[in-house]
């Protein structure tokens, strides 16, 4: 009888936690329903709240914005305008230091949408962003077998006067999608460089050099994936990249939101 008993508690402290659980669950749904009443999610594409509601983005919006399609630069992953090419013009005349790397959107249809998600505070863009990124380039990201994701690092008072690092809002949501950890902290910019699109390409790599270094690859990391939001002409990539084979990464590749056409 003492069995029975002990095992019918037992089965009611299952039935009760099962409804706790239930019910918690509810509640996380209704407050999340609440906040979007309140605070309602802004398209990335027009920055109106959305339509339909609950969506991340509105349904016409989408049709505005370009996905990278084949043929892309094998190496960079840019589209390319000519499909008899491999390799766009940058990367047929420049060694890079990564070995691959993939892009999600033609950057001249996203251009205002980053440059909000940059400097405007919109960190919500982040989770459609990533949904988008593991949606068409996850499965070749998964394929590369990737120990982890290593945003594009700032520098720590430009980060903390933004608030946020935008690389590191990207990779958070990618890795959630794709189930890859995020090492945020692997790589540290160490000097507060000059915008990139304010400078020649010469002027970009020597912007960038002695600009990164990292923390210690204590955790023996293999293979990773770089992430950031713009790809152009590789300068920032391969300088951490080239930081990274030092600490005795083998296989870097990396993952951008956007890029520009490859010619």
């Amino acid at each position: 009888m003492k069995g029975l008993s002990h095992k019918a508690n037992k089965n009611k402290t299952k039935r009760i936690r099962g409804k706790i659980f239930k019910g918690s669950q509810a509640t996380k749904k209704l407050g999340r329903f609440a906040i979007l009443l309140l605070f309602p999610t802004r398209c990335p594409v027009c920055d109106k709240p959305v339509k339909p509601f609950g969506a991340l983005i509105c349904a016409k919006c989408r049709q505005k914005i370009r996905y990278v399609r084949e043929p892309r630069c094998y190496k960079c992953g840019k589209e390319l305008k000519d499909n008899t090419l491999e390799y766009c013009f940058d990367c047929l005349h420049k060694n890079h230091v990564y070995d691959r790397g993939f892009s999600l959107f033609v950057y001249s249809s996203v251009r205002n949408s980053i440059y909000r998600f940059k400097y405007a505070g919109r960190r919500e863009y982040a989770e459609f962003f990533g949904k988008e990124m593991a949606e068409h380039l996850g499965e070749e990201l998964l394929s590369l077998n990737p120990d982890a994701l290593v945003p594009v690092p700032m520098y720590k008072e430009k980060e903390k006067k933004r608030g946020y690092n935008q690389a590191h809002l990207l990779a958070q949501a990618l890795g959630k999608e794709i189930g890859v950890p995020v090492c945020a902290h692997f790589a540290e910019r160490t000097r507060n460089t000059a915008p990139l699109k304010e400078l020649g390409i010469s002027e970009r790599q020597n912007n960038l050099k002695k600009a990164f270094k990292i923390q210690g690859n204590d955790v023996k990391l293999s293979t990773i994936v770089i992430i950031d939001d713009i790809y152009t002409t590789g300068s920032t990539i391969n300088e951490i990249a080239r930081e990274c084979r030092r600490a005795g990464v083998e296989k870097i590749y990396f993952a951008a939101l956007a890029s520009g056409s490859g010619r």
